[in-house]
């Protein structure tokens, strides 16, 4: 009835009011089209490994647009999943809205440019794949791509984030054929063997479909570890590392490790990170100096390490300068920092060696010199002469 009598009316309209009436009808239009242009500015794919009650999922967002200085991507879950970590982006959520920000390496997109970043869920009663994205809030144009089975046969494959910056080591174990490490990465157990065993793991993984997995042993002398089969010597000067971790069990009391480096300032003795005191802290094999000072106020200057959920451990390591600094999940460690001038409760050990560390290998797993144990994962472990963030 209403567009009827519109029809009706509009002959009997002056001239100035059919001009206005045709402007009113074209604005609509105007935005369609925009929208249209808007909905090819990218492509997203999204690719997920499902398993009861929890996922993985890699996205690549394509730029089909103008440059950008600042990313953000928008979707939505048609299903109950939330969102537990991410890597390679800041991710949130609120609802079934997610939404993806740069990481500070990451913000310039060019025209055609691509950019990859991971995040882990879980889920109760269904987990669909979203379809509809945008980035900096204009539609994109591609479709999600759910691949909820692994490939059978993995193909040697290195994490984005670090595979375009001449890392030494980049490795998300999917490499890895059997469940005992090989390749890039060998079985060993320094100094003396105990109970403990390294594997390779299908079932938990930050990315992708494997990690390493280390059951640790308690009792004295238990050591057992992956090494890396790369040499580390011209690495630097600045030694920047990265890892994902993931603990079942708190850091005990007693003196733990779980990353070891061999350093040749020590004659091949170790810098060790670990635990001591429930809280996380460096160790130098030679003189056994801690990171902080192990009296109740540089304990608690470190910070304890969550279980049962994966962890982004970095730290780096100056071979030409009495420094080094450390992070948990981007947080900076004040206990764990060495700047050249001592500081109360922290590392006044550290620094009477003056001697300079030259780490020339990287090994994960696990060392207990009494009590303690532990089963851990890691995955997504970068090294490198440039900062590699979480």
């Amino acid at each position: 009835m209403v567009m009827t009598s519109l029809r009706v009316r509009r002959h009997r309209l002056p001239l100035w009011a059919l001009v206005l009436t045709v402007v009113a009808v074209a604005l609509p239009a105007v935005a369609t089209s925009r929208a249209q242009g808007a909905a090819t500015g990218c492509t997203v794919t999204y690719a997920t490994n499902e398993w009861a009650g929890g996922f993985t999922a890699q996205i690549r967002v394509t730029n089909l647009g103008a440059a950008l200085n600042g990313w953000r991507l928008e979707w939505a879950y048609g299903g109950d999943q939330q969102i537990t970590s991410a890597w390679n982006a800041q991710v949130t959520q609120s609802g079934s809205a997610a939404t993806a920000v740069n990481a500070a390496h990451n913000a310039v997109l060019a025209t055609g440019g691509s950019v990859d970043f991971g995040l882990q869920g879980t889920w109760r009663t269904a987990d669909p794949a979203p379809t509809a994205f945008a980035l900096n809030g204009a539609p994109c144009g591609g479709t999600a791509t759910p691949t909820p089975t692994p490939t059978p046969t993995p193909t040697p494959t290195t994490p984005a984030e670090c595979a375009g910056a001449g890392a030494t080591i980049c490795s998300d174990f999917e490499d890895q054929t059997g469940t005992v490490p090989s390749g890039d990465w060998q079985t060993t157990a320094p100094d003396c063997q105990g109970t403990g065993k390294v594997t390779v793991d299908t079932s938990v993984a930050y990315s992708g479909t494997r990690s390493l997995r280390v059951d640790g042993g308690a009792g004295y002398c238990n050591h057992v570890f992956a090494a890396s089969t790369r040499d580390l010597s011209s690495v630097g000067p600045v030694v920047f590392v990265r890892m994902r971790v993931r603990h079942t069990t708190a850091l005990p009391t007693s003196h733990v490790t779980f990353v070891s480096m061999p350093d040749a300032s020590q004659s091949g003795k170790a810098l060790r990170v670990g635990g001591q005191n429930g809280a996380l802290q460096w160790n130098r094999e030679s003189d056994d100096a801690t990171l902080p000072e192990q009296s109740p106020a540089g304990v608690a200057l470190s910070t304890p390490l969550a279980t049962g959920r994966w962890l982004c451990l970095r730290y780096q390591i100056d071979t030409t300068a009495q420094s080094m600094r450390t992070w948990v999940d981007d947080q900076e460690i004040s206990g764990l920092r060495v700047d050249g001038v001592p500081t109360q409760d922290v590392d006044g050990q550290w620094l009477a060696r003056r001697t300079l560390p030259r780490p020339t290998g990287l090994r994960l797993g696990w060392e207990s010199y009494g009590t303690g144990e532990d089963t851990l994962w890691f995955d997504d472990v970068a090294l490198g002469s440039s900062p590699i963030g979480c």
